[in-house]
């Protein structure tokens, strides 16, 4: 299995391409801020066509080159229905400070052409792959998670986590459409992954979910836990 992950944009979040190999289709999740011409360089470089645009949750940093990279390869859009609002209404969480720093004061979004709902427990069949999604809320209401059925490129399982995991900390629970509470649920599920498990945290370097069990000091108890990374 190939993936390349790059950051993107002003929160640097990780945009993630999946394929089975070189030369083959491929999944992109979460294409941030200005991701399209370094999505164009992977795709080039390994001989990859996009079969589907996969996102994890819908806040913009995650999302904001859906539309192009959509339009671009024409392919469909996968989130999780209760976020699917924010695909044509990014900005509605945003605090005015932050739409005018990051120049979207009167820009327009609109959603993809063709936009499928994800289901908790059901399987995105795209680009020679299977994924596994699993509903996640507490970043946002409709936060997911995507996992491999199958071993990631060292045979280990692999999971792309959006914002509700990262190299040391969690993913912030504070601000619209967040819930503390979902969010511990959601980490005690994801905890029952074996340890091999490879996380693909939408912020930050890859670990494990053993090295977060382990000595992730937000994860003791999950309680009074303090957040990192992303909007």
């Amino acid at each position: 299995m190939l993936v390349v992950g790059f950051p993107t944009g002003s929160f640097a979040a990780n945009c993630f391409v999946l394929a089975p190999a070189a030369g083959e289709q491929c999944v992109v999740v979460d294409p941030g801020q200005d991701a399209v011409p370094a999505l164009a360089e992977v795709l080039h470089e390994h001989r990859l066509r996009p079969a589907a645009v996969l996102l994890t949750h819908g806040h913009i940093d995650h999302m904001w080159s859906v539309l192009p990279v959509c339009n671009a390869y024409d392919v469909a859009a996968y989130i999780h229905p209760r976020d699917r609002d924010r695909l044509a209404d990014p900005i509605r969480t945003l605090s005015p400070d932050l739409v005018a720093a990051l120049g979207l004061a009167g820009v327009t979004f609109t959603e993809p052409d063709e936009v499928r709902e994800l289901t908790d427990g059901g399987v995105v069949d795209a680009g020679g792959l299977s994924l596994i999604v699993d509903h996640t809320p507490g970043h946002t209401e409709g936060s997911v998670v995507f996992r491999t059925a199958e071993g990631g490129p060292d045979g280990a399982p692999l999971m792309c986590a959006g914002d509700l995991l990262f190299a040391g900390s969690i993913g912030r629970s504070d601000q619209i459409g967040g819930d503390p509470v979902a969010m511990q649920v959601s980490l005690a599920k994801i905890l029952t992954l074996p340890d091999e498990t490879v996380v693909l945290p939408g912020h930050g370097g890859s670990t494990t979910i053993g090295r977060e069990r382990a000595t992730n000091p937000h994860l003791r108890g999950l309680a009074g836990a303090r957040a990192r990374g992303g909007l």
